[in-house]
């Protein structure tokens, strides 16, 4: 049995996985486990109870976590004229236009953030195939297609995160909040911030339990089954 195995073996043996949690336990428990030679991240994933198969009942937002997620965002920002400027003052990690586009179109993909300016959206689309299944469009909806770029890259920078829940995500939304290093309270804090805007999410016409379920987890070992009715308190 591998390394790997056998650490995973032994956080997976040492909890009762049939046994729902709060969500403080879950995270006390997951910081109790076997650790790792680096640092991993932690994702907390929430099951919806939405019909993500209808348009009015998808759904995509972003949250600033008040601690980041502990990852250097690599942030690519496609524009032109004085924005240009602007965004590499920022600190964006790539700034560029046309000479851009075409770079990712040619199997460039060295980055985990896509910030477009709302001109460029017409050599922008011509990457929907490429980023789109990755998850990387710029949207207006998570404000990465923006005339403030200036603001959209430091926000990323700092720790804004996407997240989204549909019919393509088995109608789960989940997102990373930090790395197993960052104290109880820091991770109880961005778990707090992400279920308060899910919750706010909540679509007019969903009916019955919203959330059903939800799960932490770390990159490498097993889920912890976290309590439905404790997450939402």
């Amino acid at each position: 049995m591998s390394n790997r195995g056998k650490i995973y073996k032994q956080a997976a043996t040492a909890y009762d996985k049939r046994e729902p949690v709060t969500l403080e336990a879950a995270v006390r428990m997951m910081q109790s486990f076997p650790k790792r030679k680096f640092d991993e991240s932690v994702e907390l994933s929430i099951n919806l109870g939405i019909d993500g198969r209808q348009a009015d009942q998808s759904i995509r937002g972003t949250i600033m976590l008040p601690h980041g997620t502990g990852k250097e965002v690599r942030v690519v920002v496609i524009t032109q004229g004085e924005l240009l400027g602007e965004a590499t003052d920022a600190g964006a990690d790539f700034v560029g236009g046309s000479d851009l586009v075409e770079k990712i179109q040619n199997g460039w993909l060295d980055f985990d953030l896509v910030i477009a300016s709302p001109d460029m959206m017409g050599q922008v689309g011509k990457l929907g195939r490429i980023l789109g299944p990755r998850g990387m469009m710029p949207n207006p909806k998570t404000g990465t297609v923006t005339r403030a770029i200036g603001q959209a890259v430091r926000e990323s920078k700092a720790g804004r995160i996407e997240f989204r829940a549909d019919s393509k995500s088995g109608n789960n939304a989940q997102a990373p909040i930090g790395k197993l290093s960052f104290s109880e309270s820091d991770l109880l804090a961005n778990a707090r911030v992400f279920v308060e805007a899910i919750l706010r999410s909540r679509p007019a016409s969903t009916k019955g339990q919203f959330i059903r379920k939800a799960v932490l987890s770390s990159t490498m070992g097993p889920g912890i089954r976290i309590e439905p009715a404790a997450i939402t308190l």
